[in-house]
C-alpha cells in the first residue's frame, strides 16, 4: 500500500513539473502588468492595421499585399476564413509604419479582382464590450403591455394570467365575422 502511495505521489509531482514547464513556455501565467502590456501592444499593432472588406473569395494574401504595397511596407496580411477554410470576404493588412495606414485609406473603393474594396482603419477589440440586444416582447407569450406602465386590467381574464385565447379561423367564408 505504501509503495502504491509513493508511486502516485511521484506521478503527481511529475505532472506538476510538466504543467509548470508548459505554462512557462506558453506564457499563460499572466500578471496584471503583463496583461496591460499585451493590451498596449495590441493597440499599437491595430494602429498600424487596416480592415479591407469585400475581398474576392479567390484572392490570395500575396495579391492583397501587392495591392497595398504602394502605401508602405506590409508586415502581414490576414484573410479571415470560416471553420471549413472558406474565405469570409474580408482581410486585415498590418503595416510596419503607422503613416502607411493613411495612404491605405486612400485606396478605399479601389478595385481588386473586379470587386470594389472597402478600406477602413482597424478598430481595437475590447473584450467583454459586446453590445447586448434585448429581446423584443412577444404579445402571445404573456406579460406584454407595450410601452405603457402597468395598470391592472378592468376585467380579469377567464383564461388565466398571461394566457391569450387562440381563435380558430372559420372553415368557410362568413360575412358576420
Amino acid at each position: 500500500m505504501k509503495k502504491r502511495l509513493k508511486e502516485m505521489e511521484d506521478e503527481a509531482a511529475a505532472l506538476r513539473e510538466m504543467q509548470a514547464k508548459v505554462e512557462k513556455e506558453m506564457g499563460s501565467v499572466q500578471d496584471p502588468a503583463n496583461a496591460s502590456a499585451s493590451q498596449a501592444n495590441r493597440e499599437e499593432i491595430d494602429a498600424r492595421s487596416v480592415f479591407v472588406g469585400n475581398v474576392d473569395y479567390s484572392c490570395t494574401p500575396e495579391e492583397v499585399q501587392q495591392h497595398f504595397q504602394s502605401c508602405g511596407t506590409v508586415n502581414r496580411v490576414t484573410i479571415r476564413t470560416d471553420k471549413f477554410g472558406q474565405p469570409k470576404g474580408y482581410a486585415y493588412v498590418e503595416f510596419v509604419e503607422v503613416e502607411a495606414v493613411q495612404e491605405a485609406l486612400s485606396l478605399n473603393e479601389s478595385e481588386l479582382h473586379g470587386r470594389q474594396l472597402k478600406v477602413t482603419a482597424k478598430r481595437t477589440n475590447i473584450p467583454g464590450m459586446k453590445q447586448h440586444r434585448p429581446r423584443r416582447a412577444n404579445p402571445y407569450m404573456g406579460g406584454f403591455r407595450g410601452r405603457t406602465p402597468y395598470a391592472p386590467p378592468f376585467m380579469y381574464s377567464p383564461y388565466g394570467y398571461g394566457k391569450v385565447p387562440r381563435f380558430r379561423m372559420p372553415m368557410r367564408y362568413s360575412p358576420y365575422y
